[in-house]
């Protein structure tokens, strides 16, 4: 259930929407983003991945992916460390229920 106070949004909303949907597909090219949400009480926004009939959900602070387009190199490097330790980590996947 969506929750009014963390709205969903549209990839178009998310800062560097694009350079973090090319890493996941650097890591795993059968992860499809299947939403997003902007957590307002801590300025992050939380990429739902699945991976067949499985769900990761993967926290992103938004000053890092408003980083991104400005310092480069040491913002895609964490970038990369986030989505390589959960995309990665088996705990991290859970059975998908839509």
């Amino acid at each position: 259930m969506d929750d009014p106070d963390d709205p969903m949004v549209t990839e178009k909303e998310v800062p560097s929407y694009d350079i973090v949907a090319e890493k996941i597909k650097e890591i795993d090219n059968t992860i499809i983003i299947y939403r997003i949400f902007y957590l307002f009480n801590t300025f992050v926004y939380k990429f739902q991945l699945i991976k067949k009939d499985k769900l990761c959900i993967v926290e992103i602070p938004r000053s890092l992916l408003e980083n991104l387009s400005k310092d480069g190199t040491d913002s895609e490097q964490e970038l990369s460390k986030i989505l390589d330790l959960n995309i990665e980590n088996p705990e991290c996947w859970a059975k998908f229920r839509a």
